[in-house]
This record gives structure tokens, sequence and C-alpha cells, in this order.
């Protein structure tokens, strides 16, 4: 090994971020175009989370407009957003294109726990970073993927704080409605481990096909166990129609859900329907403006015309700030491997009320924020 080489190594090492032999460093240290550089997503903005894939590049946008307002480095940050209709073959698909581009330098939220499923080994074999996957799976936060800057707390995070807060309140026969998918069952696995902590029963499951096609009857089965409440393990426009479901079939009956479950736009559309319904949030609440980071997010959104606020653009958003952030450390002399070391160099970097920090190293996870919120009759979280 030629002596540059073994110095490159070694400082790798003492970094915490080994680099991989040559053959698969490609691209990582080739330096951005001084002028613009290019943010790689893939995300369903068709299909069945097309609700949410609009609302998600939304915050996205608005989040890079407000950091090329600012400035960094004198580059303007370009968002290439490939549309997959929550397809994971066609997410792995785009992926490969965007880390062929050389002037991508980072990748950021692509949506969907089997998407992300197909994505982080050719993210892991091109060393580039990716910040923000859109899935709070714990299946892809493995310590492996020294890539990958996870920003929000987990699903599995998510769904103990519910089965603990149903638990303290007596709520301890759990029905779980899920989706028979990759995020749908690693819910429902999550459920089951919480309730056995606390020493309770397993919930009683009942599974949707991928496409949720026999919701009525779903519903029907989870109504007739009485249970006393139940969960969804769904997310974007099938959550809507179980929940319309529902309160036609059992209107007293409670509901919760993880923070992916509803878009704004299904907020919207369920109306009153939606109140009473419990959510996890791994965000402060989008309409809470004591928080500076909402007042932030409120402004940008505004100022790219958009005057509706939702969980998911908030999220998206704030993970914009988080890559910003990044790019901002890493100086002007940009490549994917100094942009890498910026995002794990960041501790305790408040947003405005909420705090990133990968000082715990690989998986790296910067937020741990986790709260519950219970929706009123005007689809705004009570309080």
């Amino acid at each position: 090994m030629q002596r540059r080489q073994f110095t490159q190594s070694l400082v790798a090492a003492s970094a915490g971020l080994l680099l991989a032999p040559s053959s698969r460093a490609v691209g990582v240290q080739d330096p951005m175009d001084a002028k613009s550089v290019t943010i790689g997503c893939s995300l369903g903005t068709t299909g069945a989370l097309a609700s949410l894939g609009k609302e998600l590049k939304q915050g996205l946008d608005a989040g890079l407009a407000q950091a090329n307002a600012k400035g960094i480095h004198g580059r303007e940050i370009k968002l290439l957003a490939m549309d997959d209709g929550y397809d994971a073959a066609r997410s792995e698909d785009n992926v490969r294109k965007l880390i062929a581009d050389a002037n991508v330098v980072s990748l950021i939220s692509c949506m969907g726990t089997a998407n992300n499923q197909r994505i982080l080994p050719l993210v892991d074999e091109a060393q580039i970073p990716y910040v923000a996957p859109q899935s709070g799976a714990t299946s892809l936060r493995k310590a492996e993927y020294r890539s990958v800057f996870h920003v929000r707390a987990s699903y599995t995070d998510e769904a103990q704080r519910l089965a603990q807060k149903l638990v303290s309140m007596g709520i301890t026969e759990l029905a779980v409605v899920y989706q028979d998918t990759a995020f749908g069952r690693e819910f429902l696995a999550d459920v089951t481990k919480a309730m056995a902590a606390a020493k309770q029963p397993a919930p009683k499951a009942f599974k949707l096909d991928a496409q949720g096609a026999q919701v009525a009857d779903v519903v029907g089965k989870a109504v007739a166990a009485k249970p006393n409440a139940v969960l969804l393990g769904t997310a974007g426009d099938i959550t809507a129609t179980l929940v319309n479901e529902f309160k036609k079939v059992s209107p007293s009956t409670p509901l919760a859900a993880t923070s992916v479950a509803l878009s704004g736009d299904n907020l919207r559309q369920l109306g009153g329907k939606a109140s009473g319904i419990a959510l996890s949030m791994v965000l402060p609440d989008a309409a809470r403006t004591s928080y500076a980071v909402v007042r932030d997010y409120q402004k940008a959104m505004r100022a790219l015309g958009y005057q509706e606020f939702s969980a998911r653009s908030f999220e998206g958003y704030v993970n914009a700030r988080v890559l910003a952030e990044g790019l901002e450390r890493a100086g002007r002399d940009l490549t994917r491997a100094k942009l890498r070391n910026a995002l794990a160099g960041i501790r305790s970097n408040d947003l405005g009320g909420l705090s990133i920090d990968y000082a715990s190293g690989a998986p790296y996870v910067g937020s741990r924020f986790l709260d519950l919120g219970v929706m009123g009759a005007n689809g705004k979280f009570v309080g």
C-alpha cells in the first residue's frame, strides 16, 4: 500500500468511519461542483402514500430553499426528487441512478420501510451520506450502516410509548390492525414486545392485505373481539379508510396510531371523525409556534406559497435543516466523505427547541424526541 493511501486509512479509522477498499469508494472523494450541488431523493408522490410523499417533499423544498436564501459556501442546493410510486424496486432503481450521478453529494428522506431495506445496502456500498430515511423501522438501524444518519425516533420507541400510556390508563386488552407490509409487521412485533415487557396480554392481531382491500371485514372482526383500544399499523389513505369504518361500526372504540398514520390531507378529509385519535409524535406539533423551529418551518413554507402545515412537511423541513448543517460544516471543498464526517460530528445542535446529536455513533440517530397527542374535532392536536 502506498504511503498516502495508508495515511488516509489511518485518519478514517481514527474517526470511526473506515473507508472501504477503493473499488467500493468510487465517487466518495470526488469534489463537488463549486456552484451547485444536488441532493437525491426517491419517494412516492404517486401511489398508495402519495399524500404523505407530496407533503414530505414540500417540507424538503422549504428547508432547502431557506438554506439557499442564507447561502452555504456559495453553492445552490438542488433537490432531485424521483417518484417511485412507493414501490421498492423502483426506489432501488432510482437510488442506483442517483448514486451514479457525480454531483449528487447525498441522499435524503427516501420513503418506506421495504423501500429503504432495498436502498441501504447500496448506500453502504457507495458510502454516500444518507440523511433521514423516511422510516422509523428498527430493522434499518444497523451499526454497519455508517453513512446513514437517522433523524427521527424509531417505530419501536413509538410503539413502546403508546403501549406504556395505554397500560398506565388501565387499557390492557388491545387489538392491532396492521397492513401486511414490512412496516405493518414490524409495528405488530413492536407492540407485542412492549406489552410483554409490561407483563400484559399480547394484542389480538388483525391483518389487512398490502392493498388494504378487506377493510370492512377486518374492522368487523376487530370490533367483535371487544378490545379496550385499537392500534393501527398503517400509513396514509388506508388509515383514513379504517378510521371511517371504525367510526361507522363502533364510534366509541378508542383508536391510536403512529406518527406516519395520517397525512394533513387525510386529517382534513376526516374532519370531525379524527376527533379522539391518539397519535405518537416524533417532532413537536407543527402548529405549536412556541417552538422556534416551528416558527422557522412555517415561515419557510409560506415563502414557497404553502399555507397548510402538517407533521409530514414539518419532518421534511427538519430533515433538510439537518442536511444543511452538515453541508455548512463540511466546508467549501465538498466531497461525499467530508459531508459524511461532518454529519457524524454534529453534537447537541439546537434547531430551535429540537436537538440533533449524533454523538452515540452508528447507528446514528439524531433525535429521541417523542410525545403523544390527541386529535380534536378540527383535525388539530388538543392542547
